[in-house]
């Protein structure tokens, strides 16, 4: 008897929690070819592919996630940060540039701008990019000093 897709969701949410990668996998796969293309089945296979560290697939299915909900911050923000890792931090910038458009006072953006500029070595949008993010959050502030892309960042600020 074939599972209903919900009951998947629940197993594979379930599986995650625990750290149980593989056995969310294999039931995300389970899912019937009509339920694989749900948002809901897309944003599981980012919680996946996320918790792999498989970089490019992991873009690809954020970039979807974000163009299919995209006022879905978390969607963008994954975006980047995979396509960082599978690209480079200029591909990872031009989305969060995107995504910036739509979300104009999401810190998370702001500081990952921020961290995208120093690594480009253009350490004055780094700083305008890091205080924005931290006059909308502070708690953006204490990552600012730890954040290793930062690090020239401080190393100038000394």
């Amino acid at each position: 008897v074939p599972m209903q897709p919900k009951r998947i969701h629940s197993h594979v949410r379930g599986y995650l929690e625990l750290g149980l990668v593989r056995e969310a996998e294999a039931d995300l796969k389970r899912l019937p070819l009509a339920a694989a293309d749900t948002l809901e089945a897309l944003s599981l296979r980012v919680m996946v592919l996320q918790a792999k560290s498989d970089w490019k697939p992991l873009a690809a299915a954020a970039g979807e996630l974000a163009r299919r909900l995209p006022n879905e911050v978390s969607a963008w923000v994954t975006w980047a940060y995979a396509t960082r890792r599978a690209n480079s931090v200029e591909a990872a910038e031009k989305i969060l540039l995107a995504a910036e458009v739509h979300h104009p006072n999401e810190p998370t953006i702001q500081f990952n701008l921020g961290c995208y500029a120093c690594q480009r070595g253009d350490l004055a949008a780094a700083r305008r990019r890091v205080d924005r993010a931290i006059a909308i959050d502070p708690h953006f502030g204490e990552a600012a000093q730890t954040d290793p892309d930062l690090a020239p960042l401080r190393a100038a600020s000394k």
